[in-house]
């Protein structure tokens, strides 16, 4: 059984709604989850059969979903040949990194001053799962906080298409940047304290300093990513 089978495999839920738009939907966010957190190499092959078997449904909704992950740079499918994580070349990585420096710290600037009192909640519950788990040395659950953490933001995001765009944007260097904090346990904690800065300046609902705060993260993350695609 392959990793992401076996990811999977663990999950409780399988899916048996009759609606095929449900079930599309469903597994479009099971199999994000399972590429994002499932350990997955780039290139590795991925089967639709067997993953509509983990998923307990039938083929079609898969590939639907499918579909949607290679148009966000998730997968990449080669018509009649194979389906496979996406590859992504290291000028790739580091234009989208530019992208999100150009982006994110504005989707942060306005989502501070429009988030709900239930949003803010849930973003701090995010770091500090995010702080946990760095404690704990939890790499997987590290990952899933920082996930939900910028998801929430995007979602919350007045301006609802840089929101998808830089959720996007994200999901495509998602992998090697989980490697990069991951493997360097220096960077996994400094990662986490940027975080804590840059929820500290949304709570206090400082518009500047959060996108100011979120700039400076994302500028030491790609000095981390340039620095091992440089050099291995």
């Amino acid at each position: 059984m392959d990793k992401i089978e076996q990811y999977l495999a663990n999950q409780p839920t399988k899916l048996t709604d009759d609606s095929s738009r449900l079930r599309r939907e469903i597994a479009y966010e099971r199999l994000k989850d399972a590429l994002q957190h499932a350990d997955l190499e780039p290139g590795e092959v991925l089967s639709e059969t067997r993953l509509s078997e983990s998923l307990g449904i039938s083929r079609t909704p898969v590939r639907e979903a499918l579909r949607q992950l290679a148009q966000e740079g998730l997968v990449n499918i080669i018509p009649g040949r194979a389906i496979t994580v996406a590859v992504h070349s290291v000028q790739s990585i580091l234009d989208v990194v530019h992208l999100r420096l150009l982006l994110e710290p504005e989707l942060v600037r306005l989502t501070t001053g429009s988030l709900s009192s239930s949003e803010l909640d849930r973003l701090i519950g995010a770091v500090r799962d995010m702080e946990v788990a760095c404690e704990q040395g939890n790499q997987s659950a590290w990952s899933r906080a920082d996930t939900r953490f910028h998801e929430i933001l995007g979602e919350a995001c007045p301006n609802q298409l840089l929101g998808e765009i830089v959720t996007q944007m994200r999901n495509r260097a998602h992998h090697l940047a989980n490697i990069d904090s991951q493997t360097n346990p220096r960077r996994l904690r400094a990662c986490t304290i940027e975080h804590r800065e840059i929820i500290d300046s949304i709570v206090d609902r400082n518009d500047q300093a959060a996108a100011e705060t979120t700039r400076l993260h994302l500028e030491k993350l790609r000095e981390s990513l340039f620095s091992r695609l440089s050099y291995g």
